[in-house]
């Protein structure tokens, strides 16, 4: 089985919090090797980022951050380079009203046949009426 992950996922992975069990598993069974996980390389720099905010926040310590950061670097992900992902990318973001790094991801959905495994109600809700729908599944 094959699907494309975001960053709102991994993140749940490591950080207890709603959706932290269903997303433990999924990285489990990528582990296991029953799954493989695409993401395009944007995955990195936006777990980065959530990190960095949970530890300004205060949720985290640095050396927590840095812990997760090294694990999620660690997972063997497929990651795909964002630039060929791009025209495409765009092009659903214009039409359905997402922004273009979450279009990344839908796209990389769409490119290899599969869904996208994502944490974002809103996401999911911007996709519902569209051709779309069904491309993002929520992590219950």
């Amino acid at each position: 089985m094959i699907r494309v992950v975001d960053a709102s996922v991994l993140i749940k992975a490591y950080i207890p919090e709603a959706g932290s069990e269903q997303a433990g598993t999924w990285v489990a069974r990528v582990e296991e090797g029953a799954v493989e996980l695409l993401a395009p390389d944007l995955i990195y720099p936006e777990t980065g980022n959530i990190l960095w905010k949970k530890v300004r926040r205060g949720e985290l310590t640095e050396a927590e951050a840095r812990e997760i950061g090294a694990a999620i670097g660690s997972l063997p992900l497929r990651i795909e380079a964002g630039r060929t992902l791009l025209p495409l990318a765009l092009d659903i973001a214009l039409a359905c009203g997402v922004t273009v790094y979450d279009a990344l991801y839908v796209a990389l959905a769409g490119v290899y046949d599969t869904r996208m495994l994502t944490a974002d109600g809103k996401l999911v809700a911007l996709l519902e009426n569209t051709p779309l729908a069904g491309q993002a599944e929520l992590l219950a």
